[in-house]
């Protein structure tokens, strides 16, 4: 058992997760690859916000059924946040975290690269484009950054999160999800000494990680 991950009880409205993106899904790779210290390119930027871009407007009509929301709620409630802390939402999308989040956290930041994304997410918070490998902030700035089926640039969060700070990694569809990456995976991949709590709910599964002093 790895000592530095506690698995939780699972809630107890989840459930599995239908089959829909393997280990040899495009995004999968990506997302391994980025989080495990490839370089991420304009290239490669550029097309990661040409392919969010053409899904905006369908994903705005869509917004995230409870199921999938589940896990974000659980986090909040079992994965001891700083709830009444600075935010920051990597990756937010047509805001399905927002929705969650602004009711319930001190302040809250959302970022994305994709305009069209952030176009179509709810006035709830303070929306801005950046590219998640250089956030536009200082360092030591937020209490906590959510990322929900969101790439995972380890250097720059551990860079903007401060020294208490707590990541929340999502996957709305656990291990189909086609931006996925287990829950001790994340904590290899943070620079440094981290521990973490995770917990099934939903369809997903949600994870708090933070630095071992």
């Amino acid at each position: 058992m790895d000592v530095h991950l506690i698995e939780l009880a699972d809630h107890p409205d989840a459930v599995d997760p239908e089959p829909f993106a393997g280990p040899d899904h495009p995004m999968r790779q990506l997302t391994r690859a980025q989080a495990f210290g490839e370089a991420w390119t304009p290239m490669e930027a550029a097309r990661v916000q040409e392919a969010f871009d053409g899904l905006a407007h369908d994903w705005s009509e869509k917004h995230v059924d409870p199921t999938k929301a589940a896990p974000i709620y659980d986090a909040l409630e079992r994965g001891d946040v700083p709830i009444n802390g600075v935010w920051l939402e990597v990756g937010s999308g047509t805001g399905a975290g927002a929705r969650v989040l602004t009711p319930h956290v001190g302040s809250l930041i959302c970022t994305d690269l994709s305009a069209e994304m952030l176009r179509h997410a709810p006035d709830l918070a303070p929306r801005l484009r950046a590219d998640a490998s250089r956030l536009p902030f200082p360092s030591d700035c937020f209490d906590a950054i959510l990322l929900v089926n969101m790439l995972l640039f380890p250097r720059e969060v551990d860079r903007v999160l401060r020294d208490e700070g707590v990541v929340v990694w999502v996957n709305t569809l656990g291990d189909q999800t086609p931006i996925h990456l287990p829950p001790s995976d994340v904590i290899d991949a943070l620079p440094g000494a981290w521990t973490g709590t995770t917990a099934r709910a939903g369809s997903g599964f949600w994870l708090t990680a933070r630095r071992a002093f």
